[in-house]
């Protein structure tokens, strides 16, 4: 992984973390739950753009490597499992 993705991915994971204790100190306040589960659909997009950065790494590099090394099968069911773990 490039230290730059590797970066990237790491702030993304920090400001996610920092959501979720924001969360817990919501619920113990209990504050309104329309509230709370505002802030959790906005942990739920922060990791969504986590795993976006990490598929198009892994596209741009494991995926052209097995390409490359005549393992498309291999390929294929990764990214088929990742997009199948997205569906549910």
């Amino acid at each position: 992984m490039k230290e730059e993705t590797k970066k990237k991915i790491l702030k993304r994971l920090r400001i996610a973390g920092g959501q979720i204790r924001g969360l817990e100190k919501l619920v113990e306040k209990e504050t309104y739950c329309v509230d709370v589960i505002t802030q959790i659909e906005a942990v739920r997009q922060a990791l969504s753009g986590v795993k976006n950065v990490m598929l198009e790494n892994h596209l741009s590099t494991h995926v052209v490597e097995q390409i490359k090394n005549n393992e498309k099968q291999k390929a294929v069911k990764e990214i088929l499992k990742v997009y199948k773990l997205g569906q549910q």
